[in-house]
């Protein structure tokens, strides 16, 4: 058995909804719910930063597109109807493998002041405690609003892995990591990166159509967790099936050491 590892794994809505529709993909959840599961009957401990919550709010109140990001209010509406449907779904998946979900909704505020990120990483520390339960965190969006303008919950998901501790912070997205030549994906991810500063220029600040999130943002949140001591993968989501062998130092991604 590899090591057993504190990791936060990062689910951004681009990996969680379907490719040609604004709804959530129950198929690609499930894998994701699997892998999570692999990786804890493999003795690791899992924390899920996951975005979702928005695209999930859509098709309930009956939109076609996620509403534009000045229209905060619409975009907090969805978020507070679509975070139950997420979370519903996260435990029925779960459930599956006799594992449940822990709900934590944080804000930005939560983790800067000092003792409020100590009461979360409290309850973080004693719901972990409990193996058959997996920590779903999110941004609270449905009060806060510095991920529904800018941040994908790629920030927040390397704040929760400096609070915790963890060993491997896994920013999962549509990308098989940082890609070599934008122009030529066939030529893959970049296997190791030393130096953030170095790979910016192949990073683009691109958008999905139900995130906020692009490669830049991930890329500032991997600086700020290696920076922490924390090592960090940008892989597929798309390909969650590979995240034990990705765990395990292989598999198709590419590697920020600590």
């Amino acid at each position: 058995m590899a090591d057993r590892k504190r990791i936060v794994l990062k689910f951004g809505s681009g990996i969680l909804t379907k490719t040609h529709a604004p709804e959530p993909d129950p198929v690609q959840l499930r894998k994701l719910v699997e892998a999570i599961a692999l990786l804890k009957q493999a003795g690791h401990s899992c924390v899920v930063v996951s975005s979702g919550a928005v695209a999930s709010g859509l098709k309930p109140l009956g939109l076609d597109k996620r509403p534009d990001s000045t229209d905060i209010s619409t975009l907090q509406a969805c978020a507070s109807v679509g975070q139950t449907h997420l979370m519903h779904a996260y435990e029925g998946l779960l459930r599956d493998h006799n594992l449940h979900v822990a709900q934590l909704l944080l804000t930005h505020a939560d983790l800067e002041n000092t003792e409020r990120a100590a009461r979360v990483k409290a309850t973080l520390e004693r719901v972990l405690d409990f193996p058959q339960v997996v920590p779903v965190i999110n941004e609270n969006d449905s009060v806060a609003v510095e991920e529904l303008r800018v941040g994908d919950n790629d920030t927040l998901s390397a704040r929760v892995a400096t609070l915790w501790g963890a060993d491997l912070l896994i920013l999962l997205t549509s990308a098989p990591g940082l890609l070599r030549d934008l122009n030529h994906p066939e030529d893959g991810p970049i296997p190791v990166v030393a130096d953030i500063d170095a790979v910016v220029h192949h990073a683009q600040e691109e958008k999905t159509a139900l995130g906020t999130g692009g490669m830049l943002s991930k890329l500032r949140a991997v600086q700020s967790a290696v920076n922490a001591g924390i090592s960090c993968i940008i892989a597929s989501g798309r390909h969650a099936e590979q995240l034990p062998a990705v765990v395990d130092g292989g598999g198709v991604c590419t590697r920020f050491p600590a």
